[in-house]
C-alpha cells in the first residue's frame, strides 16, 4: 500500500526593516507556498504539478527552487534514487519582495524531511535549502530564508548560513502589506543595489538604526522602535520605482503606523504597527489610493509567523 502523501507550507517574508535588507527578515502569516510530497512512480524526484506560478516556474527539479533544495537533502540522506512526486501549489507572489523562492526552498527541505521522518531540526534543514536559492535571480536572500522556514524575526549575525539569532518580538506587532502589480526594472534586482557605493555616515546611520531597532524589541520600547523606524530612510535607488511610495508613507504614519518602508527591494511595501487598528487603517487607505489611480494592488494584514514551514 502506497504511503499517503503530505502537504507542508512555508510562509512569505519580508527583509529591509530598520535598513536590515540583508540581515533582518520576518515571517509573514500569509501568503504561503504549499507543496504535496508523495510516492513517485520513477526513480528520483518529479515535479508533477505546478498551480499559480503563470507558467514562470520550472518542473525541471534542478531549476526549481524547491526541487534543488529536496534533492540536496535527499542525496544527504542518501535516497537521491527514492521515487518521490512533488506538486507545487505558488502563493508567494513571484519578483514582489515577499521571498517567493526562499519560500520554495523552504517547502522543499521541510517536505523532504517530513515526509522520510528524516529527524533533522529545521535549523540542520538550512545549508541544503540554502542550496535552492542559488539558481534563483536574486528573488530572495538568506534573510528571507531564515524565517520562512524557522518563523519569527530573525538577525543574519554572519554569512554562515547556521549564524542567525531568532529576536524576540513584544506582543501586539502588526503588519499591513501593499503590493502594487508593477514589475521593478532590472537595476532594483538585490545585486545591483548591493553593488551601490555607500557614503560610510549613511552606513554608520544604518547600523545605529538596526541596533537601536533590535534593543527596542529586546526591551518591548515601543517608542524607541517607532523613533528608530522613522528615522531609517528607504534608498532612493529603492524607492523611485515604487508608485507614489512617498505618498503611502506618509499616510500609514499618520494612520498610526510605527514605521513604513520597502519589503527587500519591492515593489511590496510594508507598515509595521503597534496595534492592529492601525494596520487595518492602513490597508483600507492603500486601496483606497491605487484604486483612484487606476493601479492594481494587492493588500495583506497578517501578525509575525511565529512557526515557519508547517506540515499539514
Amino acid at each position: 500500500m502506497a504511503k499517503t502523501g503530505i502537504k507542508v507550507a512555508a510562509p512569505a517574508t519580508i527583509t529591509n526593516i530598520a535598513g536590515g535588507l540583508t540581515t533582518l527578515g520576518l515571517a509573514l502569516e500569509s501568503p504561503a507556498d504549499e507543496l504535496i510530497i508523495k510516492e513517485g512512480n520513477q526513480p528520483g524526484l518529479v515535479i508533477t504539478e505546478i498551480q499559480g506560478a503563470s507558467g514562470k516556474l520550472s518542473k525541471v527539479p534542478e531549476k526549481n527552487p524547491a526541487g534543488i533544495a529536496a534533492n540536496r537533502l535527499l542525496a544527504h540522506l542518501g535516497q537521491l534514487d527514492r521515487p518521490l512526486s512533488i506538486e507545487i501549489h505558488k502563493k508567494i507572489p513571484m519578483t514582489a519582495g515577499m521571498g517567493s523562492s526562499a519560500g520554495l526552498a523552504a517547502c522543499g527541505v521541510f517536505a523532504v524531511q517530513e515526509y522520510l521522518r528524516a529527524g533533522l531540526s529545521k535549523q540542520e534543514l538550512l545549508p541544503f535549502a540554502l542550496e535552492g536559492l542559488k539558481c534563483t535571480d536574486n528573488d530572495s536572500l538568506v534573510a528571507n530564508l531564515i524565517p520562512s522556514l524557522l518563523g519569527g524575526m530573525t538577525l543574519k549575525t554572519e554569512d554562515d548560513i547556521a549564524a542567525y539569532k531568532k529576536l524576540y518580538i513584544p506582543a501586539g506587532l502588526s503588519i499591513a502589506l501593499i503590493r502594487p502589480h508593477i514589475l521593478l526594472p532590472k537595476q532594483n534586482d538585490f545585486q545591483s543595489i548591493l553593488s551601490m557605493n555607500i557614503q560610510v555616515e549613511a552606513s554608520l546611520q544604518h547600523a545605529e538604526q538596526l541596533a537601536a531597532f533590535v534593543a527596542s524589541m529586546y526591551t518591548s520600547d515601543m517608542v524607541l522602535m517607532t523613533q528608530t523606524l522613522q528615522k531609517t530612510k528607504v534608498h532612493p535607488k529603492i524607492s523611485e520605482n515604487i508608485p507614489y511610495f512617498d505618498v503611502m508613507q506618509e499616510k500609514a504614519i499618520q494612520l498610526g503606523a510605527a514605521g513604513f518602508g520597502v519589503a527587500g527591494v519591492g515593489p511590496s511595501m510594508y507598515a509595521l504597527c503597534t496595534d492592529s487598528g492601525a494596520a487595518h487603517d492602513v490597508i483600507e487607505a492603500a486601496k483606497t489610493l491605487f484604486a483612484s489611480q487606476k493601479v492594481d494592488v494587492s493588500t495583506y494584514f497578517s501578525k509575525i509567523n511565529h512557526e515557519g514551514a508547517i506540515a499539514f
